[in-house]
Protein backbone atom coordinates (compact mmCIF):
# COMPACT_ATOMS: atom_id res chain seq x y z
CA UNK A 1 0.00 0.00 0.00
CA UNK A 2 1.52 3.68 -1.07
CA UNK A 3 2.38 5.61 2.28
CA UNK A 4 -0.02 8.27 0.87
CA UNK A 5 -2.91 5.85 2.63
CA UNK A 6 -0.73 6.10 5.84
CA UNK A 7 -3.75 5.98 8.74
CA UNK A 8 -6.63 5.30 6.13
CA UNK A 9 -5.81 1.01 5.92
CA UNK A 10 -8.74 1.01 7.29
CA UNK A 11 -10.90 1.91 3.96
CA UNK A 12 -8.31 2.58 1.46
CA UNK A 13 -7.25 -1.05 -0.37
CA UNK A 14 -5.71 -1.50 -3.44
CA UNK A 15 -5.79 -3.42 -6.63
CA UNK A 16 -9.67 -4.17 -5.86
CA UNK A 17 -11.35 -6.28 -8.54
CA UNK A 18 -14.23 -3.88 -9.39
CA UNK A 19 -16.06 -6.39 -11.84
CA UNK A 20 -18.27 -7.26 -8.93
CA UNK A 21 -19.48 -3.87 -8.39
CA UNK A 22 -20.48 -3.22 -11.66
CA UNK A 23 -23.85 -4.91 -13.47
CA UNK A 24 -21.72 -5.96 -16.58
CA UNK A 25 -19.37 -8.10 -13.85
CA UNK A 26 -16.31 -7.21 -16.26
CA UNK A 27 -12.96 -5.41 -16.33
CA UNK A 28 -9.82 -5.21 -14.40
CA UNK A 29 -9.41 -3.83 -10.58
CA UNK A 30 -8.68 -0.44 -8.86
CA UNK A 31 -5.26 0.62 -8.06
CA UNK A 32 -6.90 2.26 -4.97
CA UNK A 33 -9.97 1.68 -4.06
CA UNK A 34 -12.15 3.46 -0.23
CA UNK A 35 -15.13 2.63 1.26
CA UNK A 36 -15.80 5.36 3.76
CA UNK A 37 -17.89 5.06 6.77
CA UNK A 38 -18.41 8.57 7.45
CA UNK A 39 -18.59 12.51 5.88
CA UNK A 40 -15.17 12.83 7.87
CA UNK A 41 -13.79 9.79 6.34
CA UNK A 42 -14.54 10.63 2.78
CA UNK A 43 -13.55 14.21 3.02
CA UNK A 44 -10.02 12.78 4.75
CA UNK A 45 -9.49 9.88 1.90
CA UNK A 46 -10.70 12.49 -0.82
CA UNK A 47 -8.11 15.08 0.24
CA UNK A 48 -5.60 12.59 0.81
CA UNK A 49 -5.91 11.83 -3.07
CA UNK A 50 -6.22 15.58 -4.74
CA UNK A 51 -2.89 16.48 -2.46
CA UNK A 52 -0.95 13.41 -3.82
CA UNK A 53 -2.48 13.92 -7.51
CA UNK A 54 -4.16 10.76 -7.88
CA UNK A 55 -7.19 10.99 -9.27
CA UNK A 56 -10.86 10.52 -7.72
CA UNK A 57 -13.59 8.24 -9.49
CA UNK A 58 -16.94 7.78 -7.86
CA UNK A 59 -18.71 4.40 -7.93
CA UNK A 60 -22.55 4.31 -7.53
CA UNK A 61 -24.62 0.54 -8.15
CA UNK A 62 -22.05 0.40 -10.99
CA UNK A 63 -25.42 -0.01 -13.66
CA UNK A 64 -23.93 2.09 -16.69
CA UNK A 65 -20.10 1.80 -15.88
CA UNK A 66 -17.63 -0.51 -17.89
CA UNK A 67 -14.06 -1.25 -16.42
CA UNK A 68 -12.05 -1.95 -19.42
CA UNK A 69 -10.02 -4.75 -18.97
CA UNK A 70 -6.26 -3.47 -17.66
CA UNK A 71 -8.03 -1.42 -14.60
CA UNK A 72 -8.78 1.43 -13.29
CA UNK A 73 -5.61 4.05 -12.61
CA UNK A 74 -6.45 6.43 -9.32
CA UNK A 75 -8.45 5.80 -6.49
CA UNK A 76 -12.08 4.81 -6.85
CA UNK A 77 -14.66 5.52 -3.79
CA UNK A 78 -17.63 3.67 -3.48
CA UNK A 79 -20.45 5.21 -1.12
CA UNK A 80 -22.14 2.31 -0.28
CA UNK A 81 -22.28 2.55 3.64
CA UNK A 82 -25.28 3.59 5.71
CA UNK A 83 -24.03 7.33 6.30
CA UNK A 84 -24.17 7.75 2.53
CA UNK A 85 -27.52 5.75 2.04
CA UNK A 86 -30.24 7.73 4.55
CA UNK A 87 -33.40 8.32 3.04
CA UNK A 88 -35.46 10.61 5.09
CA UNK A 89 -39.25 12.18 4.04
CA UNK A 90 -39.96 15.82 5.65
CA UNK A 91 -43.64 16.23 4.73
CA UNK A 92 -43.70 16.63 0.56
CA UNK A 93 -39.86 16.36 0.72
CA UNK A 94 -37.61 13.86 0.81
CA UNK A 95 -33.62 14.20 1.32
CA UNK A 96 -31.59 10.99 -0.11
CA UNK A 97 -28.07 10.01 0.27
CA UNK A 98 -25.84 10.00 -2.91
CA UNK A 99 -25.80 6.21 -2.22
CA UNK A 100 -29.86 5.19 -1.92
CA UNK A 101 -30.82 3.10 -4.55
CA UNK A 102 -33.08 5.30 -7.06
CA UNK A 103 -35.50 2.14 -6.88
CA UNK A 104 -35.57 2.31 -2.74
CA UNK A 105 -36.25 6.11 -3.17
CA UNK A 106 -38.77 6.17 -5.50
CA UNK A 107 -41.07 2.77 -3.40
CA UNK A 108 -40.10 5.05 0.12
CA UNK A 109 -41.93 8.56 -1.75
CA UNK A 110 -45.17 6.28 -2.96
CA UNK A 111 -45.41 4.42 -0.27
CA UNK A 112 -45.78 8.36 1.78
CA UNK A 113 -48.18 9.43 -1.12
CA UNK A 114 -45.51 11.53 -2.63
CA UNK A 115 -45.94 12.06 -6.81
CA UNK A 116 -43.59 12.90 -9.63
CA UNK A 117 -40.24 10.08 -9.45
CA UNK A 118 -42.58 7.16 -10.22
CA UNK A 119 -41.92 7.56 -13.58
CA UNK A 120 -38.45 6.73 -12.92
CA UNK A 121 -39.22 3.07 -11.61
CA UNK A 122 -36.79 0.00 -12.79
CA UNK A 123 -34.34 2.55 -13.98
CA UNK A 124 -31.06 1.08 -11.85
CA UNK A 125 -28.74 3.12 -10.07
CA UNK A 126 -28.36 5.50 -7.60
CA UNK A 127 -29.49 8.80 -6.55
CA UNK A 128 -26.10 10.48 -6.73
CA UNK A 129 -26.22 8.97 -10.58
CA UNK A 130 -29.39 10.05 -10.97
CA UNK A 131 -28.37 13.11 -10.24
CA UNK A 132 -25.73 14.00 -12.02
CA UNK A 133 -27.03 12.57 -15.45
CA UNK A 134 -29.82 13.62 -14.84
CA UNK A 135 -31.85 10.60 -15.57
CA UNK A 136 -35.20 10.88 -16.89
CA UNK A 137 -38.49 9.01 -18.96
CA UNK A 138 -41.63 9.34 -20.28
CA UNK A 139 -40.97 13.14 -21.02
CA UNK A 140 -40.09 13.32 -16.90
CA UNK A 141 -36.61 13.59 -15.20
CA UNK A 142 -35.36 14.04 -11.55
CA UNK A 143 -34.19 17.48 -12.15
CA UNK A 144 -37.44 18.75 -12.30
CA UNK A 145 -38.24 18.07 -8.65
CA UNK A 146 -34.85 18.77 -7.11
CA UNK A 147 -34.70 21.57 -4.71
CA UNK A 148 -31.42 21.31 -3.75
CA UNK A 149 -28.19 18.74 -3.98
CA UNK A 150 -24.98 18.79 -1.26
CA UNK A 151 -21.82 18.29 -2.77
CA UNK A 152 -18.40 17.92 -1.86
CA UNK A 153 -16.03 20.39 -3.69
CA UNK A 154 -12.78 20.69 -4.69
CA UNK A 155 -11.53 21.79 -1.70
CA UNK A 156 -13.28 18.84 0.80
CA UNK A 157 -15.88 21.33 1.69
CA UNK A 158 -19.58 20.24 2.11
CA UNK A 159 -21.93 22.59 0.31
CA UNK A 160 -25.39 22.34 -0.68
CA UNK A 161 -26.28 23.76 -4.24
CA UNK A 162 -30.11 25.51 -4.24
CA UNK A 163 -31.99 24.89 -6.93
CA UNK A 164 -31.06 28.84 -8.05
CA UNK A 165 -27.37 27.12 -8.50
CA UNK A 166 -28.96 24.18 -10.49
CA UNK A 167 -28.89 23.15 -14.51
CA UNK A 168 -30.75 19.96 -15.70
CA UNK A 169 -30.73 19.72 -19.55
CA UNK A 170 -31.23 16.11 -21.30
CA UNK A 171 -29.36 13.50 -19.76
CA UNK A 172 -27.12 15.52 -18.01
CA UNK A 173 -26.75 18.85 -15.42
CA UNK A 174 -24.09 21.28 -14.26
CA UNK A 175 -22.93 19.04 -11.46
CA UNK A 176 -19.17 19.18 -11.49
CA UNK A 177 -18.26 19.03 -8.28
CA UNK A 178 -16.13 15.92 -7.25
CA UNK A 179 -18.44 13.90 -4.95
CA UNK A 180 -22.47 14.47 -5.23
CA UNK A 181 -23.47 13.54 -1.53
CA UNK A 182 -27.02 13.97 -1.75
CA UNK A 183 -30.14 15.35 -2.82
CA UNK A 184 -33.42 17.17 -1.56
CA UNK A 185 -36.56 16.75 -4.09
CA UNK A 186 -40.07 18.44 -3.45
CA UNK A 187 -42.89 16.04 -4.56
CA UNK A 188 -46.76 16.10 -4.55
CA UNK A 189 -49.23 14.88 -2.78
CA UNK A 190 -51.06 11.97 -3.83
CA UNK A 191 -53.46 8.52 -3.17
CA UNK A 192 -51.16 6.91 -2.01
CA UNK A 193 -53.30 3.47 -3.66
CA UNK A 194 -54.14 4.92 -6.90
CA UNK A 195 -49.92 5.70 -6.79
CA UNK A 196 -48.98 2.54 -5.80
CA UNK A 197 -51.07 0.89 -8.56
CA UNK A 198 -49.07 3.04 -11.39
CA UNK A 199 -46.02 2.23 -9.87
CA UNK A 200 -46.91 -1.28 -10.43
CA UNK A 201 -47.72 -0.93 -13.52
CA UNK A 202 -44.82 1.40 -14.96
CA UNK A 203 -42.66 -1.42 -13.57
CA UNK A 204 -43.86 -4.65 -14.89
CA UNK A 205 -43.87 -2.87 -18.56
CA UNK A 206 -40.09 -1.79 -18.28
CA UNK A 207 -39.52 -4.96 -16.68
CA UNK A 208 -40.86 -7.11 -19.62
CA UNK A 209 -38.46 -4.59 -21.61
CA UNK A 210 -35.13 -5.28 -20.13
CA UNK A 211 -32.86 -8.29 -20.21
CA UNK A 212 -33.09 -10.81 -17.84
CA UNK A 213 -32.82 -10.48 -14.10
CA UNK A 214 -29.89 -12.86 -13.97
CA UNK A 215 -27.99 -11.63 -17.27
CA UNK A 216 -24.75 -9.67 -17.09
CA UNK A 217 -26.29 -6.42 -18.63
CA UNK A 218 -26.39 -2.87 -19.56
CA UNK A 219 -27.81 0.16 -20.73
CA UNK A 220 -25.12 1.69 -23.85
CA UNK A 221 -26.67 4.99 -25.44
CA UNK A 222 -28.71 7.86 -25.01
CA UNK A 223 -32.25 7.95 -26.67
CA UNK A 224 -31.70 10.66 -29.03
CA UNK A 225 -35.03 13.68 -28.85
CA UNK A 226 -37.85 12.14 -30.66
CA UNK A 227 -37.04 8.51 -30.94
CA UNK A 228 -34.85 5.70 -29.09
CA UNK A 229 -31.53 3.95 -29.04
CA UNK A 230 -33.40 0.49 -29.19
CA UNK A 231 -35.92 1.90 -32.11
CA UNK A 232 -32.46 3.34 -34.07
CA UNK A 233 -30.17 -0.16 -33.40
CA UNK A 234 -33.46 -2.34 -34.80
CA UNK A 235 -34.21 -0.62 -37.83
CA UNK A 236 -30.33 -0.47 -38.77
CA UNK A 237 -30.91 -4.22 -38.31
CA UNK A 238 -28.24 -5.25 -35.80
CA UNK A 239 -30.62 -6.63 -33.02
CA UNK A 240 -28.86 -9.98 -31.86
CA UNK A 241 -25.55 -8.98 -33.04
CA UNK A 242 -22.54 -10.94 -31.55
CA UNK A 243 -18.84 -9.34 -30.85
CA UNK A 244 -16.64 -12.24 -28.43
CA UNK A 245 -19.43 -13.30 -25.60
CA UNK A 246 -21.22 -9.41 -26.07
CA UNK A 247 -24.28 -9.95 -27.68
CA UNK A 248 -27.23 -7.21 -28.23
CA UNK A 249 -30.14 -8.00 -26.50
CA UNK A 250 -32.95 -10.02 -27.72
CA UNK A 251 -35.64 -7.91 -25.32
CA UNK A 252 -34.18 -4.51 -25.70
CA UNK A 253 -31.61 -3.60 -28.15
CA UNK A 254 -30.35 -0.58 -25.90
CA UNK A 255 -28.94 -3.47 -23.81
CA UNK A 256 -25.57 -5.26 -24.38
CA UNK A 257 -25.90 -8.36 -22.11
CA UNK A 258 -22.11 -9.89 -21.10
CA UNK A 259 -22.20 -13.69 -21.77
CA UNK A 260 -19.59 -15.71 -19.17
CA UNK A 261 -16.89 -15.29 -21.82
CA UNK A 262 -17.07 -12.06 -21.82
CA UNK A 263 -14.12 -9.18 -22.12
CA UNK A 264 -14.73 -5.30 -21.85
CA UNK A 265 -12.83 -5.36 -25.23
CA UNK A 266 -15.82 -7.33 -26.23
CA UNK A 267 -18.23 -4.59 -25.85
CA UNK A 268 -16.24 -2.16 -26.77
CA UNK A 269 -15.71 -3.43 -30.06
CA UNK A 270 -19.82 -4.14 -30.13
CA UNK A 271 -20.51 -0.65 -28.68
CA UNK A 272 -18.04 0.73 -32.02
CA UNK A 273 -19.96 -1.55 -33.84
CA UNK A 274 -23.31 -0.40 -33.26
CA UNK A 275 -21.95 3.57 -33.76
CA UNK A 276 -20.68 2.98 -37.56
CA UNK A 277 -23.47 0.84 -38.63
CA UNK A 278 -26.44 3.58 -37.19
CA UNK A 279 -24.38 6.32 -38.20
CA UNK A 280 -23.92 4.79 -41.85
CA UNK A 281 -27.35 3.63 -42.11
CA UNK A 282 -29.18 6.15 -40.61
CA UNK A 283 -27.54 9.16 -40.33
CA UNK A 284 -27.36 9.48 -36.35
CA UNK A 285 -24.74 9.66 -34.05
CA UNK A 286 -25.80 7.84 -30.73
CA UNK A 287 -24.11 9.12 -27.79
CA UNK A 288 -22.89 6.99 -24.74
CA UNK A 289 -24.85 6.42 -21.70
CA UNK A 290 -22.61 3.66 -20.66
CA UNK A 291 -19.34 5.31 -18.63
CA UNK A 292 -15.84 4.09 -19.74
CA UNK A 293 -13.54 3.29 -17.09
Amino acid sequence: MSSIWVGLEKIVRSQEPLAMYTWLQLGGPAEYFAEPTSLEELQAVYLRARDAGVPVRVLGAGSNVLVRDEGVSGLVVRLSEPAFCQIRIDGEEVQAGAGALLGRVITSAVREGLAGIENLVAIPGTIGGALRANTGAHGGDIGQWTQAVTVLTENGEIVERPRSDLVFSHCSSNLDDPVILGGRLKLEREDPRSLARRLQTLWIVRKARQPMGHQCAARIFRDPRGTTAAELIEQAGLRGTRVGGAVISDRHANFIVAEPECTAADVLRLIDLIRTQVSRRLGIDLELALEIW
